[in-house]
């Protein structure tokens, strides 16, 4: 079953399925770009027997056919787990150490153990978990893409919540991704609490 004419989004589950693994978890993150906020992961395990058409990548979707997607997948999961790492852990381990780290607490607290993790990108270091990291994984894989959705969703409704407590950073509109309105913003007033210090030295020049 194709989700669309290019991509089969189910190949690499169904050649792990044959080989005999049973719970197949994917896990992806949101937010390692923006400048203020937590990097968000997200761990989930499909049920094979009940795939949701219209999955794929989060970047590829609209945000209000991500939300439709979102409670679709949490509805038809067998496990899901979302965390998040914040804006003062990521200065002080980086952004790819607090990314792995999100990741695998996510992974960590599913309430079943995976036979095998499919990771976007590169390898967890120190997971207890077989996983195969797989490059642009949210395009290739279907338990990846879901949660790709997972993560984009939780990320962006924790920013649009936490927005009313900074009004002036507008928070709302560019989810702290560095769009011209915001770098103008904080050239104004300066960081906040949730803004990530290590990503503005380039911007604010200390």
């Amino acid at each position: 079953m194709r989700l669309s004419e290019d991509e089969n989004y189910f190949e690499i589950e169904e050649k792990l399925l044959n080989e005999g693994y049973r719970f197949i978890c994917g896990v992806d993150e949101a937010g390692r770009g923006p400048l203020a906020g937590p990097v968000f992961a997200a761990a989930v395990v499909m049920d094979r027997k009940r795939i949701i058409e219209g999955v794929r990548d989060s970047k590829k979707l609209t945000p209000k056919k991500r939300e439709k997607l979102f409670d679709e997948i949490i509805k038809e999961s067998i496990a899901y787990s979302v965390a998040m790492v914040d804006s003062k852990i990521i200065d002080e381990i980086n952004i790819n150490n607090a990314t792995f780290l999100a990741m695998k607490n996510a992974i960590e607290n599913l309430k079943i153990e995976p036979d095998i993790v499919l990771v976007d990108g590169y390898e967890i270091p120190n997971l207890s978990f077989n996983q195969w990291a797989i490059i642009k994984g949210d395009r290739k894989s279907y338990s990846i893409a879901c949660a790709s959705i997972l993560a984009k969703v939780s990320r962006d409704r924790y920013i649009v919540e936490i927005s009313s407590k900074y009004p002036l950073y507008k928070f709302e509109k560019h989810k702290g991704y560095g769009t011209k309105e915001h770098i103008e913003i904080l050239q104004k007033y300066g960081p906040c609490e949730i803004h990530r210090i290590s990503f503005l030295k380039n911007i604010l020049f200390f």
